[in-house]
């Protein structure tokens, strides 16, 4: 098994009172090291529920996520934790920087749980790589949504994962700050060679990947994999 991601028979149930709604049933895949995939589907189909499924940050009603050959159903949360801190980057639609800390702070803290003695300089280096060396000591409430977004993304990138997880990462942007993230996000995962897995409506932003995972109604109508994709601008 060579899957970095693996998802197994993957069902998630919700109850309200006598009445249960399935949000995921049955969903299956693997992903590969280092390959680009987008989850598209419908408002309500399911798609930020199945990347808090493979992220460990929920867990399943039936079936199991593995990452790295390591069911997530087999670990406490501590040890969920441990592994996201490890493996696993993130990029939210809503940025989710601490409005307390200045952007530098911000992408310095994955660092600095994993006691990375280096911190504040691969920081400043990510940082100058994004385009906002300028913007260090500014806090969140100082910058803009596109600002915010590569502060993230740097953030993301800084504990050089192997598995960068993004929800909706161009979601609160307009069109043209929204492309230069996207170029961003996918020079980074070239340059780090990170799997990358990508929760979008965007369609154009999925035609950039190397597969395309359809979900509708919590089920994965179609899985394909790209003739050609252009992830670089």
């Amino acid at each position: 098994m060579n899957e970095i991601i693996l998802v197994k028979d993957l069902t998630k149930t919700y109850k309200s009172g006598s009445k249960s709604l399935n949000v995921l049933e049955d969903v299956s895949f693997g992903i590969a090291p280092g390959e680009i995939v987008s989850i598209v589907g419908p408002s309500g189909s399911g798609k930020t529920t199945l990347l808090g499924l493979c992220a460990g940050l929920d867990k399943p009603t039936k079936g199991q996520v593995l990452i790295k050959s390591t069911s997530l159903s087999d670990l406490n949360e501590n040890e969920r934790a441990a592994l996201r801190n490890k493996y696993i980057g993130f990029v939210f639609q809503n940025f989710q920087l601490i409005p307390t800390l200045t952007a530098l702070e911000n992408v310095m803290v994955p660092l600095e749980l994993q006691g990375d003695k280096k911190a504040k300089m691969v920081a400043m280096e990510l940082m100058d790589r994004v385009g906002l060396g300028d913007r260090m000591t500014h806090y969140p409430s100082q910058l803009s949504g596109g600002e915010q977004q590569r502060v993230s993304i740097a953030r993301a990138f800084s504990n050089g994962p192997e598995i960068l997880f993004a929800d909706e990462p161009t979601g609160n942007l307009d069109d043209d700050t929204g492309h230069h993230v996207e170029d961003l996000l996918f020079q980074l995962n070239q340059e780090q060679g990170t799997t990358l897995l990508i929760v979008t409506h965007d369609l154009d932003l999925a035609n950039r990947t190397n597969r395309i995972i359809r979900l509708k109604g919590g089920r994965v109508i179609q899985d394909t994999l790209q003739p050609h994709q252009e992830t670089q601008s």
